[in-house]
């Protein structure tokens, strides 16, 4: 099997709460993980492809009248990958790859959140994978539809910076101009969409 991976990858991400309404002030909780996906594209041989994390945990508290106080943080099971293909899947948890047997969860948790104004903020988090922990400024956009808080953000992110595709997929392998992007999104309430 020949996977390529390009050398940038984009967390792309959508959260969506539940709200708690005060008199003009809103807080998004209570996130509903079980109706809820995470999801990724890549590029594989010029073309881009689609997959999923089928397992995580995510918590996000947030105040519109104190962004500074927020906390986010998700846990994906990187086991629960699913490309489409079992043999791909296999591939990918291999250690040159995400090596989820020795690093079998990828975090994400917020150290700061900066409103930027008009429902933009940044989230700065620490995000680990494979061993590695680097801080993200994630930039974030809340959209409110049906008293549910959206917050909807992308992340390009090196993936040597975390030891991905090494090996025989390293730099003559992998595509160096390729974006490609992780997505995670959810609903409070009814559920989580994407």
């Amino acid at each position: 099997m020949s996977l390529r991976f390009p050398r940038f990858v984009a967390l792309a991400g959508t959260f969506a709460l539940g709200v708690v309404q005060g008199a003009q002030a809103v807080e998004y909780s209570d996130v509903n993980t079980t109706a809820s996906t995470i999801s990724f594209t890549y590029q594989q041989l010029g073309s881009r492809n689609y997959g999923t994390f089928n397992k995580f945990e995510a918590r996000l508290n947030f105040d519109t009248d104190n962004p500074a106080a927020a906390h986010a943080a998700l846990s994906i099971d990187l086991n629960s990958i699913d490309v489409g293909s079992s043999d791909a899947n296999t591939e990918l948890q291999k250690n040159a790859w995400l090596d989820t047997q020795t690093y079998p969860v990828e975090s994400f948790e917020s150290t700061a959140v900066t409103a930027l104004g008009d429902n933009r903020y940044t989230f700065t988090c620490n995000l680990s994978l494979r061993g590695q922990t680097r801080e993200v400024n994630e930039p974030v956009l809340l959209k409110s539809e049906n008293a549910i808080g959206i917050f909807d953000g992308e992340l390009p992110l090196k993936r040597d910076d975390f030891k991905i595709g090494e090996g025989e997929w390293a730099d003559s392998v992998a595509s160096t101009r390729s974006i490609s992007a992780f997505g995670w999104s959810g609903r409070s309430g009814d559920g989580w969409e994407h």
